[in-house]
């Protein structure tokens, strides 16, 4: 059964930076992708970010090029998201997910099929 635990949310004003993590267990990853997605209040949720896990190619929204990096340790099969120049609108729950249909758009929630429970991270301005 795999398990996805994220952490490392919090408050931050806006230009500041946070890192997220987000631990997998259960199961080998080799050969997928893991993505991380954003739900604000009242919005549907939206990718953020996608890493795959054997070769780390990577894929970002447009609206956090540049100022947020995927990464991952195979290792210690952790996901992590470093955010930096954070903005007000960057608000949300960050659930990360692992990708289980694996010919589809790295893009599209409905092609993960495990998920986290989410941490809050909130920007002030």
């Amino acid at each position: 059964q795999v398990q996805l635990v994220e952490s490392g949310g919090g408050l931050v004003q806006a230009g500041g930076s946070l890192r997220l993590s987000c631990a997998a267990s259960g199961r080998t990853f080799s050969g997928y992708v893991m993505g991380w997605f954003r739900q604000a209040p009242g919005k549907e949720r939206e990718f953020v970010a996608a890493i795959s896990w054997s070769g780390g190619t990577t894929n970002y929204a447009d609206s956090v090029k540049g100022r947020f990096t995927i990464s991952r340790d195979t290792a210690k099969k952790t996901v992590y998201l470093q955010m930096n120049n954070l903005k007000p609108e960057d608000t949300a729950v960050y659930p990360c997910a692992v990708k289980t249909i694996t010919s589809r758009s790295n893009r599209d929630s409905r092609n993960y099929g495990y998920w986290g429970q989410g941490t809050q991270v909130t920007v002030s301005s």
